[in-house]
């Protein structure tokens, strides 16, 4: 991390302002050659650290003025990456922002990769690896809930307890170690009872981690909800009604919806990536035919279903084909229409799905739509309301390292009980640690580090 770094670290479009920024022992050096202060007797690389100075952005080839800057200067170790970094804020757009850009790579510094400045943070040892993960997260954040679990990441909430679990995993492994490294020492050694209730302790804390995995994940990441039904049940309706906006054209006319239609909704904290779908039934026409093939397709990636059932005809084969298609998916069925008279007949509908969840309501009038989201809420989550505790597992990688080191403890337990040597259950206590070195930094390896990175944007 010898070299400089520079970005565009602002969205790419017309804005009040955007800015470059820089990070690297080269960075001030830089910013010298291609910034004129307001203040001629400045000298950059003298300002005091976190120093905004106005000035101009100029090409030193041709003394063309670029455009009108804020320079802000921060130098290391009290920066985010903990190396020199320098922003220029410059007027929000696409030229000067490029031009601006462009300077600065002439003048040394290389083209920064897509979450660089951040994976300098982690490397240099200003922030773990869940950490990192956190900052994508906040800038990712699609509810109040998940950027506020995102923030309590990047506060340290996980690794902070990841650590404390570290700790008694090390604490117990220097009294394993001393009685096999000093077995004829007079010396006051655990017993194998003892042993096990700290490894039995330590496992129900990982365990009471591992329990919010998957709510963490959805909260942060959302889920996958796909409407389905035949045409002019009112499906458009009902994803309008979810939205509170008129995104979907609804008309009278079956078959309108053509193409799948997808928006995020935010339910009650959960992000819900919603998906209109073209209407399922028999038919020769072509375009039609290919929108009910993405239709299905849709249906294979869901993570929930809301199937939706006309309250006010009777059930149809196209009806009851659609409910053999989702009935071993996570499905609710949505009666509606229930503002007309009801034809749709219950018993034969409770036959054919079983124990599936049935919501009642009135897309058109909004009406009922509290029953259907709180039945959203609880199959998703599997509880009525999200905790409050601010220790989440977030991501996939961070459960299977969790998963790898209760396997671990699990061997030690049995080591213990079957009477095993000290060293096979110290081999255990180890690879548990090693697991946990994982989700904050100290053991994960090149691959993990290059998959969390990739998905930042370029400038963060």
């Amino acid at each position: 991390m010898n070299d400089t770094i520079s970005a565009i670290s602002t969205p790419r479009g017309e804005g009040g302002i955007g800015i470059v920024r820089m990070s690297g022992p080269s960075s001030l050096s830089i910013i010298k050659k291609i910034f004129l202060p307001n203040r001629k007797q400045i000298d950059i690389e003298k300002v005091k650290t976190h120093s905004i100075i106005y000035g101009h952005i100029i090409d030193p080839e041709t003394g063309e003025h670029i455009d009108e800057v804020l320079v802000s200067i921060m130098l290391s170790p009290k920066t985010y990456t903990k190396e020199d970094i320098v922003e220029i804020n410059c007027h929000g757009g696409n030229v000067p922002l490029s031009k601006v850009l462009e300077l600065t790579l002439k003048m040394g510094a290389r083209l920064a990769e897509p979450g660089e400045f951040t994976k300098r943070a982690f490397l240099n040892g200003r922030i773990d690896l869940s950490q990192a993960e956190a900052v994508a997260d906040i800038i990712r954040a699609k509810t109040d809930l998940s950027l506020k679990i995102a923030v309590n990441q990047l506060e340290g909430h996980l690794s902070k307890k990841i650590k404390q679990i570290q700790d008694d995993l090390v604490s117990l492994l220097a009294s394993i170690e001393v009685a096999i490294d000093f077995p004829d020492e007079d010396l006051d050694f655990l017993k194998p009872e003892e042993i096990l209730d700290q490894i039995e302790y330590i496992y129900e804390k990982l365990n009471s981690i591992m329990a919010t995995a998957d709510e963490g994940r959805i909260i942060t990441e959302g889920i996958k909800g796909v409407i389905v039904g035949r045409p002019n049940v009112g499906k458009s309706s009902l994803f309008n009604a979810l939205l509170k906006e008129d995104r979907a054209i609804v008309t009278s006319i079956p078959g309108t919806t053509r193409d799948v239609i997808e928006e995020f909704v935010n339910l009650d904290g959960v992000p819900l990536k919603l998906t209109d779908t073209a209407g399922i039934r028999e038919t020769e026409d072509i375009i039609e035919v290919i929108s009910i093939d993405r239709t299905k397709a849709h249906l294979d990636q869901a993570d929930l279903i809301l199937m939706v059932l006309d309250g006010s005809e009777t059930l149809t084969d196209d009806d009851r084909h659609l409910i053999s298609l989702v009935k071993d998916k996570k499905t609710i069925i949505v009666i509606n229409k229930i503002d007309l008279p009801q034809m749709l007949n219950k018993e034969e509908l409770e036959t054919l799905i079983g124990d599936v969840p049935i919501a009642y309501v009135s897309a058109i009038n909004e009406s009922n739509l509290q029953q259907l989201k709180a039945f959203i809420h609880n199959i998703v989550l599997h509880k009525d309301s999200v905790q409050t505790d601010p220790i989440f597992v977030t991501k996939i990688w961070q459960k299977d390292a969790i998963r790898r080191a209760m396997e671990s403890l699990k061997l030690a337990m049995e080591s213990v009980k079957s009477n095993m040597s000290e060293e096979l259950v110290a081999v255990d206590l180890r690879g548990a640690l090693k697991s946990l070195g994982e989700i904050t930094g100290e053991t994960a390896s090149e691959d993990i580090l290059d998959q969390i990175f990739s998905r930042f944007c370029i400038g963060k």
